[in-house]
């Protein structure tokens, strides 16, 4: 069963940093696309960066300059790396995975982590 983890939420001052880690595993044959996603109470949820073929890269608007994705081949797994966070930052932070398997393509997502800027 291929599934995602992620882990390195918490609760963070205004200004402080966060990396977030995510590590897929099961029956993986290849991955196109990497992300993050976020959610926050009362608003959609809304993509925060993404990686394509562990090369191209691109972020919301409102993360650019101040978070950085980043992905380990060898070991399925993408990072967030959050800097300068602000209050506005808090969210659930989800992976989400394009990912070949035996059965197929298909598009799978981690359970969550939260994230809380305040101080």
């Amino acid at each position: 069963q291929v599934q995602l983890v992620e882990s390195g939420g918490g609760l963070v001052q205004p200004g402080g940093s966060l990396r977030l880690s995510c590590a897929a595993s099961g029956s993986i044959v290849s991955i196109n696309r990497m992300a993050w996603y976020r959610q926050a109470p009362g608003k959609q949820r809304e993509l925060v960066a993404v990686m394509i073929s562990g090369v191209n890269t691109n972020y919301a608007d409102s993360v650019s300059g101040r978070f950085t994705i980043s992905r380990d081949n060898a070991k399925n797994a993408v990072f967030l790396q959050m800097n300068s966070l602000k209050p506005e930052d808090t969210a659930v932070y989800y992976c989400n995975a394009r990912m070949m398997t035996v059965t197929g393509w298909g598009d799978y997502w981690g359970q969550g982590t939260q994230v809380t800027v305040s101080s």
